[in-house]
């Protein structure tokens, strides 16, 4: 059997001696694993870099077999964004939680789609922390929990949006979280309705975003995997978290 495709570098790991096994996020094959004969050297290194975009081609002689892969550089995607720690950091955290959080050769192109909108996002330097916590937003609701931010649960207004409730995923406002507002999580203003969507966002208030992806990740998809947050999703929010403590903005 064989196919080809166009996909995103999300993880490689060493195989033997020259040889690798990557993950790709692929268009139209979802997550998927195969073997890259000569992966480790020289040639390919470059290539085999998590984020960049190639072009695959996949042969096994069964299905449910591993099979191998030949790539093509098609965009290199990490190399731009070498000069920016913090870029680069969200980078493999957007890799290596797609490589944990999304079902094997499971068919998701609002993720694949998504996922490069957040890569030209990055690149461009445009407004790349919101992409970013928007990003792990659609994930969550592509796997099956969208967080509902539009209204409060408890009274329907939309004013004063400042509580997620960790039980629904919905938001909740000042009024009506106060009885419970030690076991809510921060609704950052950037996130609730009518927030400007272009304007600078304080590093603080993407640390809270990120606090509440990483919760209902945690929880709805990981856990149902049985894996954990990959240690890049963890060096990245602490790397907002620093930054929140020094910059006050991104």
């Amino acid at each position: 059997m064989h196919w080809s495709d166009s996909g995103f570098i999300l993880g490689v790991k060493a195989h033997g001696e020259s040889s690798t096994v990557i993950h790709l996020l692929t268009r139209d094959h979802g997550r998927h694993a195969g073997l890259v004969r000569g992966g480790a050297g020289r040639k390919l290194r470059g290539v085999l870099q998590p984020g960049n975009e190639v072009a695959a081609a996949w042969r096994g002689r069964l299905e449910e077999h591993l099979g191998s892969f030949t790539v093509e550089l098609t965009r290199a995607r990490a190399a731009p964004l070498m000069g920016d720690a913090l870029r680069l950091a969200a980078l493999s955290a957007a890799c290596a939680l797609s490589e944990v959080a999304l079902p094997e050769r499971e068919l998701h192109p609002v993720v694949y789609g998504e996922f490069a909108a957040l890569l030209d996002a990055l690149e461009a330097d445009v407004a790349w922390p919101r992409a970013y916590v928007r990003w792990e937003m659609r994930l969550l609701a592509d796997l099956g929990f969208g967080l509902d931010l539009a209204t409060c649960a408890a009274t329907g207004t939309v004013d004063n949006l400042i509580y997620v409730s960790p039980n629904t995923g919905r938001a909740v406002s000042a009024e009506a979280g106060a009885p419970y507002r030690d076991r809510m999580l921060a609704l950052p203003s950037f996130l609730r309705p009518g927030a400007d969507p272009a304007g600078p966002i304080p590093a603080a208030e993407v640390a809270d975003a990120l606090t509440m992806t990483a919760f209902f990740l945690d929880l709805h998809v990981l856990a149902l995997n049985g894996v954990k947050m990959p240690p890049a999703r963890h060096r990245f929010a602490d790397r907002i978290a620093r930054s929140a403590t020094t910059s006050g903005g991104i």
